[in-house]
């Protein structure tokens, strides 16, 4: 992410400079783990495997649209306090604290609790962000970040139910 916006790309705020800088940074890791837990969950969706295989199918790719379905409204979000957000894979990766999973097989129950971490760790991002946001008085942000923390808190917990043995 740039330091300063190109002037061409400078959206007025009302936001105090040093704070829509801070709200943006927050907004932009999580954008970055938004899209490296989409793509993870659309790779275990399409590579999950046995007795389950229908269930986890059609769940992972629910959350994964979910998951994307937030990517919009959060580089949206940057945008409006007057900031440039990622451009790229690299960019991503720059930012990104999820870590991908790159192995050639992954067993169905390693999946889901890989996922159901992962979607903890971001609501533990979303917290945070809560608090900067909050102190910025960006109140906008700070309403959308309550349904994304809710998303992602039901993603782990139907994550979890689907592990449960027996």
């Amino acid at each position: 992410m740039a330091d300063t916006p190109n002037p061409a790309l400078k959206t007025p705020t009302d936001l105090k400079p040093n704070d829509a800088k801070t709200v943006a940074q927050a907004l932009n890791g999580i954008l970055a783990d938004s899209f490296a837990l989409y793509l993870k969950t659309k790779n275990f969706h399409w590579h999950v495997s046995g007795p389950h295989f229908r269930d986890y199918h059609l769940m992972l790719d629910d959350q994964a649209a979910q998951i994307l379905a937030t990517t919009d409204d959060i580089a949206e979000r940057v945008r409006k306090t007057g900031n440039t957000t990622l451009r790229s894979i690299g960019d991503i990766a720059r930012h990104q604290t999820i870590k991908d999973n790159d192995k050639d097989f992954v067993s169905a129950t390693e999946m889901l609790a890989e996922l159901r971490e992962d979607n903890l760790a971001l609501v533990e991002l979303l917290r945070e962000a809560k608090d900067i946001v909050d102190e910025a008085k960006d109140n906008a942000t700070s309403g959308i970040l309550d349904d994304w923390t809710d998303q992602a808190e039901e993603r782990a917990w139907f994550l979890f139910e689907a592990s449960r043995k027996g």
